[in-house]
Parts: C-alpha cells; sequence; structure tokens
C-alpha cells in the first residue's frame, strides 16, 4: 500500500474514534427522567458549561497530588489533559472519564523524595508500562477475563469503596470551614432540588461558585494563596523534567499498577451502570489508555494518572454523559496548563467548598455501588458474598493502611486487592464444602 493510502487510513481510523454527537432533544432543556447519552450532546453552549463543572470536579484533586508530592502542578495538569484526550480516543467516545492525578502515587513518590524527581518520573513511567500491558491482556482477552474476576459482588464493593475511601477528606475540609462548606452545600441541595431544567444539573458548578463568593466576602479565602495568584505570570510554559530508572524508587511504585486497574475497571462498570449500555468490551483499552497517559506523564515530569471518581459524581447529579463535555475539560486543561495565575486562581477555592461538595459527590460514587449490587440481584444471604464485600468494604471506608517492605498500601489497594483475591478463593471453597 502506498505510503499516501496508509496516511488516509490512518486518518479515517482517527476520524471513527472521534463521535459525531447527535444532539438531545433540542439541545436546550432536558427532560425529567431522560438522560444525554455519550455519543449525544446538548448545545455547544451549554456543554461547554457541563465540561467547566467537570473540570472544576478535578480540579483540586489533580492539583493536590502534584502539591504533596512537589510535581509541577501545571506540568501534571497538562499530561492529565493529553491523557484524557487519548482515553477518549481510544474508546471512541463510548466512556465518558476524566483522567486526573492518581491519589495511589501519593504514598510511593513520597517515601521517594530522596531520591530525586527523575528516579520518582522513571517509577510512574514503569507503572504506566505495566498497565499498558494488562491492557493488551484485557483487551485480546476480552470480557471474560472481566466477568471472572469482577462479577457485581466485586464491581459494586469496589466502586463503593473508592467513593466512600474519600469520605474523611470531604469530612476533614468541610470541618475546616463548616460556615463556608454548609453554604455551598445548601446551594447545591437547593439548586439540585428546585433548579428548573440544566440549571438543575449544574448544581456543583452554582454551589461552587457561590461558595467561592461568599469565602470572598467573609474574607475566608487564604491569604498566601490570594498573593501567589496575584503574583503568578498569565502565560506560562509548563516544566518539562524527563525520567531515569531506579530498581529500588520502581519496586516501590509497581503496588499502584492494582489500583489504577480497580478503579479503571470500577469506573467503566460504573459508567456501564449509569448509561445502560454494556462497556466490558471497551475494558481493556480504558486500561490501556490509562497507562499510556501515565507513560507520557512519567516521561515528561507529570503525576501518573486514573479515572476520575469526582466526576463519575457530576455525572450522577446531572445525569448527562456526552464524552463532548470531557473534551471541553480536557482542552480546558490543557490551555489552562499555560496560565500559572489562573491554576493559582482555581487554588483559592476554600477547604470549605471543596468540603461541601465532595460530601455530595464521594456519597453518590459509593451508591453507585450499591446500586450495582441492587441491579445485579446479588445475593447477601450468601456468606461468600455478605463477608467479602463486608471485609472490603470496611478496609476502604476505615482506610486500612499497611506496609509490605517499604512499601505502604492504603484502604482502596487492600479493600479492591482483597476483594479481587478473597472472592474467588472463597467461592472455590464454598463450592469444595
Amino acid at each position: 500500500m502506498s505510503q499516501r493510502g496508509m496516511s488516509t487510513r490512518g486518518r479515517a481510523g482517527l476520524r471513527s474514534r472521534i463521535p459525531r454527537w447527535t444532539l438531545a432533544g433540542d439541545g436546550r432543556t432536558i427532560a425529567d427522567g431522560a438522560v444525554v447519552a455519550p455519543d449525544e450532546r446538548l448545545s455547544w453552549p451549554r456543554t461547554v458549561g457541563i465540561g467547566m463543572q467537570h473540570v472544576i470536579a478535578m480540579f483540586g484533586a489533580t492539583l493536590l497530588v502534584p502539591t504533596i508530592t512537589g510535581f509541577p502542578v501545571t506540568t501534571t495538569l497538562l499530561f492529565s489533559g493529553i491523557g484524557t484526550v487519548i482515553f477518549l480516543l481510544l474508546t471512541a467516545g463510548r466512556v465518558p472519564s476524566y483522567l486526573g492525578s492518581s491519589f495511589a502515587f501519593i504514598a510511593p513518590l513520597t517515601a521517594s523524595t530522596a531520591d530525586g524527581q527523575a528516579a520518582q518520573l522513571g517509577a510512574v513511567f514503569s507503572v504506566g508500562v505495566v498497565l499498558v500491558v494488562v491492557g493488551v491482556i484485557v483487551r485480546i482477552a476480552g470480557s471474560r477475563v472481566l466477568d471472572a474476576v469482577m462479577p457485581p459482588v466485586v464491581t459494586g464493593a469496589v466502586v463503593a469503596l473508592i467513593g466512600l475511601n474519600l469520605a474523611p477528606a470531604a469530612v476533614s475540609s468541610y470541618e475546616a470551614q463548616p460556615l463556608v462548606a454548609t453554604v455551598t452545600l445548601l446551594v447545591i441541595l437547593l439548586v439540585t432540588v428546585l433548579g428548573p431544567g440544566l440549571l438543575g444539573r449544574l448544581a456543583i458548578l452554582v454551589g461552587a461558585v457561590t461558595g467561592w463568593l461568599f469565602a470572598w466576602a467573609i474574607g475566608a479565602l487564604a491569604q498566601d494563596r490570594v498573593d501567589a495568584m496575584r503574583d503568578a505570570a498569565w502565560v506560562g510554559l509548563p516544566d518539562l523534567n524527563g525520567p531515569s530508572f531506579d530498581l529500588s524508587v520502581i519496586v516501590l511504585a509497581l503496588p499502584v499498577v492494582i489500583v489504577l486497574i480497580a478503579e479503571n475497571v470500577g469506573h467503566v462498570k460504573a459508567v456501564a451502570e449509569m448509561t445502560g449500555r454494556s462497556l466490558d468490551d471497551v475494558a481493556g483499552n480504558a486500561i490501556l489508555a490509562d497507562g499510556i497517559a501515565t507513560v507520557l506523564a512519567g516521561a515528561g515530569g507529570g503525576s501518573g494518572t486514573t479515572t476520575y471518581a469526582e466526576n463519575i459524581g457530576v455525572m450522577a447529579a446531572t445525569r448527562v454523559y456526552s464524552t463532548a463535555a470531557y473534551w471541553v475539560a480536557a482542552a480546558t486543561a490543557i490551555v489552562l496548563s499555560f496560565s500559572p495565575k489562573f491554576g493559582a486562581l482555581v487554588f483559592t477555592i476554600p477547604d470549605g467548598v471543596i468540603g461541601g461538595a465532595t460530601l455530595v459527590l464521594y456519597g453518590l460514587i459509593g451508591l453507585l455501588g450499591v446500586r450495582i449490587w441492587m441491579d445485579a440481584r446479588v445475593d447477601f444471604t450468601d456468606p461468600v458474598n455478605l463477608t467479602v464485600a463486608a471485609a472490603a468494604l470496611v478496609a476502604g471506608i476505615g482506610d486500612l493502611t499497611l506496609s509490605i517492605g517499604n512499601v505502604e498500601l492504603g484502604g482502596i489497594a487492600w479493600g479492591s486487592l482483597g476483594i479481587l483475591i478473597g472472592y474467588p478463593v472463597m467461592r472455590r471453597l464454598a463450592r469444595l464444602r
């Protein structure tokens, strides 16, 4: 085949992965009980509004990881946007998702600070490579692997514990500024219940903006963050850095792969449940895309990525699953990564606003796991289902944190690992009995 023919075929293949969204209804209003499917969209101004809500939902956590680990904030933001584009392309627009900074990397990156950022980036890169391999295996083997490893009792538990594991973070932020958090929460609840049409589906965005304005009015914004915003440049290039490879640091970070697999599969299952569409056939591509995004982040100076639970909460609240909104969010993240001032502005969002919003969002994620159980009619009179789910949930909610040598794993890892291994083992033992 000629090079021109191959080029044309390549462009056609790329175009096939960018959906041609159909307009949902009249594009302006959404009927009660209706949803906007991944291959649909609202009018572009409304789609941009939904996309902005996704940006706000992911921003705090995406910036928090590099802030804690010492990685460049704008660089991490850049690779999260690029990673999201890769994810949307590889899943052919069927799985609405944003790839933000993974909290699972915090422990190994913090533990390896003395080894230098280049070695840490090498560890992020290596985790991404392993995740790519896992994605290829799942893609080749098909949904049989997922059906065998993650039946509804397992997927429901993983989704639930991922959301509920974040509960202490929401409560801690709420308690830091209870007045601001309460105002934010009340606005979200009132707009959700009383807001007409699309306004009710933008409740998180409206609540966050209202909470920020209230915090500004009563002087509750952190002055050091306001000063940093005032001094930040309007335009600036992200700080790009390359990796080096240290086996001890790589080994320290490899257990993160377990968390990323669980989060990706749990995310695909949650989106499938919300949209009523089978997505098992793209789970391998989802893992593969996250692996590629993490490889790129490690190669350029950003933190590793994962599908974001925060954005699942936004979809659960709005019932708008359009991937067009995620293209908006990804493009916005890439553009904003070149504006240190805007990054500093968003970083002025006070703890109270984050607490009020995440109190709702994280709870919605947890309840999605319960919904998976209900819709699949999981039998909790079965002692195997009952005990393994119970142990996994408590490990996740209580954030069980244990170390294996120098590697520290938290509740999401232990809860997910426990039910992924414990369920098939206990099921086999029950059959032998």
